[in-house]
């Protein structure tokens, strides 16, 4: 059903980096998200009516917030999907994780009027009156919200949408949510126990745990999360499979919404390299990231030496001090100054955040046993920290 739809409503839906693909995925998620919870809704309504169970209720109201939800994910899609201008000039991706933010503010502010609500009937118990057409109608909620599920999961894992995979979430917690009130509903009708505020509570905290884990995914990518480590690593594969290249350090990758990704990196180059040539060689790998991955790439290059003999020994000797400090620092950058009473030994060390020292005590330390190895040596470091794993 899913491949069906998708063929049918979206244009050119293989090519899942293109921000106006992405936006017709968002579309046909939104449509189908309100027309089948508006449906859903209105029906349990009606077994509401019949029965005046306050969770069969309490969850036609949850559906209505979802047909509002799947509303603001259409209304996020379409201005994520807007074109870079003088105000916004990296685009305007980052509104479908504002989207999903809404989304999930809409289910935790539900989950708490559920409870509320829950409590009442808790504290002033009413007889509930059992109906088969009540129960059929939750039964086919169930297997529509579980269609939906799957619906919603599988787009999200194409596209890689937060927003959707936060739909998909919600989706299956009300599929267990209407479970919970169906058996509340027979428990009453069969064992002639009235449970139906406790099932409400158990609904209500369904969507409330729906709710955070949905924010959780959205408040990650809006505060600047660590990227997808298989793509940094496809853009080192990429750069190091150019022989003119001979290093890759001090990545970083900035995140402007799906679809409008830019990345920095330093590449380590031969100094008695023909510069002309190496700066065309950059260019290539950069348009060649463009083409694969759809990120923008500026590539800074970096002339080492790589013929010096003394130069490469000192700077493998630096490594391993720095190395014995711990194990994952990593050294790039490096050049050695000689003069007539020392040597200065000037390179970065890329330190790992989990390091137990602090800079200043990692130069410090780093600069003592640098003289204990030598004592003309004199060591300039500048620390880096990675922005990738």
């Amino acid at each position: 059903m899913t491949e069906f739809l998708l063929r049918r409503f979206v244009c050119g839906y293989e090519d899942v980096k293109d921000p106006e693909v992405r936006e017709r995925y968002g579309t046909l998620s939104g449509i189908v998200g309100i027309v089948l919870n508006l449906l859903i809704s209105l029906s349990k309504f009606g077994a509401g009516l019949l029965t005046g169970a306050v969770s069969v209720t309490a969850d036609a109201f949850n559906n209505l917030s979802d047909a509002a939800s799947s509303l603001v994910t259409l209304l996020g899609f379409r201005l994520a999907g807007q074109k870079a201008d003088d105000d916004h000039p990296y685009g305007h991706g980052r509104m479908e994780y504002l989207a999903g933010l809404a989304v999930s503010a809409a289910i935790l502010l539900v989950g708490l009027e559920l409870a509320r609500g829950a409590v009442d009937k808790i504290l002033h118990p009413e007889e509930v009156l059992f109906s088969w057409t009540s129960a059929a109608i939750l039964c086919v909620s169930i297997l529509v919200k579980l269609w939906m599920y799957l619906f919603n999961r599988d787009l999200s894992r194409r596209i890689s949408s937060a927003a959707m995979a936060a739909t998909a979430a919600d989706s299956l917690s009300d599929c267990v949510a209407t479970l919970a009130v169906l058996a509340g509903l027979l428990v009453a009708h069969f064992a002639h126990v009235v449970i139906d505020g406790w099932v409400g509570i158990l609904v209500a905290a369904f969507v409330l745990r729906a709710g955070w884990e949905a924010a959780r995914d959205t408040i990650d990518p809006l505060l600047g999360q660590a990227p997808d480590p298989e793509l940094v690593k496809n853009i080192q594969d990429t750069v190091l499979s150019h022989p003119e290249i001979l290093g890759v350090h001090d990545m970083m990758v900035h995140d402007y919404g799906p679809g409008h990704v830019m990345a920095t990196l330093h590449a380590e180059v031969s100094l008695d390299a023909n510069m002309a040539d190496t700066h065309d060689v950059i260019d290539d790998v950069e348009r060649e990231i463009m083409a694969k991955y759809r990120v923008l790439t500026t590539i800074h290059m970096d002339p080492i030496a790589t013929n010096d003999e003394r130069v490469n020994a000192r700077k493998a000797q630096m490594l391993a001090l720095a190395q014995d400090i711990d194990p994952e620092i990593t050294l790039h950058d490096f050049r050695m100054t000689e003069g007539s009473t020392h040597t200065n030994l000037i390179f970065d060390l890329m330190v790992p955040r989990s390091c137990p020292l602090s800079d200043e005590e990692v130069r410090k330390e780093m600069f003592r046993r640098a003289r204990e190895l030598d004592p003309t040596f004199y060591t300039v470091i500048q620390i880096d920290h990675p922005f990738v794993n």
